[in-house]
């Protein structure tokens, strides 16, 4: 259990990637902090799956959406310690071919994605970065690398993101934080799996399947622990071979 005694903060917990994720920080031994805004039935879910197989993880609920309501939740966050793991993983899609995207399907996704992680991470640093120790994971995606049509929007929010990771990583690599994007593909999921049939994803793909999940958080599980203290700064694309 390598992460003993680190807090880990997932965003998006509720979804299949950020469950996965906070599955296996708890796994490695860190205490979890699940986010969700939408569907908070699910990270509660989550949070009883967590401490039914012996993790701690406890529940927080909030717009990431929202300036004073993220700050407020990151400052009820740090009454009980630094947050030293970060998974900035809340995103939303909402998709259509660029001249029939709308202003607030631009600012949706912008505001979600890429705000989300200034939000979220800017107040939350200081205090990681006074003990000399902290991991930040910055979910990004393969329509950040190579495009997607109909994914303007989600590729601007993902390719800044990328940009940022790469800045902020050398701001701290000093300190002992690591700052680093995880670009997933195809990834089986509910909305992937209306989204890309079989013979899609065989054509798209080299190893001619969606990824999963677990792979993914297996991923960011390793960047999150002390073997990965060499790597910052990088985006490592998860996609089968797509780019």
């Amino acid at each position: 259990m390598t992460l003993a005694g680190k807090r880990a903060l997932v965003t998006g917990a509720s979804g299949a990637i950020g469950a996965a994720i906070a599955r296996r920080l708890a796994a490695q031994g860190a205490t979890l902090l699940l986010h969700a805004h939408s569907r908070p039935e699910a990270v509660r879910a989550l949070q009883g799956d967590i401490t039914a197989a012996g993790g701690t993880a406890d529940a927080v609920l909030f717009d990431i959406a929202d300036d004073d309501a993220t700050r407020a939740a990151c400052e009820r966050m740090l009454q009980d310690g630094p947050v030293q793991i970060i998974v900035n993983n809340a995103g939303v899609h909402d998709d259509a071919v660029f001249p029939a995207l709308r202003a607030a399907q631009w600012h949706r996704v912008i505001d979600v994605s890429l705000h989300g992680f200034f939000r979220v991470t800017q107040p939350l640093l200081l205090p990681m970065l006074r003990t000399r120790w902290g991991r930040i994971v910055n979910i990004s995606s393969v329509a950040a690398l190579v495009g997607n049509r109909g994914q303007v929007n989600y590729a601007a929010a993902k390719g800044a993101l990328n940009s940022a990771t790469r800045a902020l990583a050398l701001e701290v690599a000093s300190r002992g934080v690591t700052v680093n994007a995880v670009a997933p593909g195809i990834i089986a999921s509910p909305m992937a799996d209306t989204a890309f049939d079989a013979k899609k994803i065989a054509e798209w793909v080299p190893v001619q399947r969606a990824g999963s999940a677990d792979e993914v958080a297996a991923l960011v599980g390793f960047l999150a622990g002390p073997e990965a203290g060499y790597i910052t700064g990088q985006v490592v694309s998860i996609n089968g071979g797509m780019a």
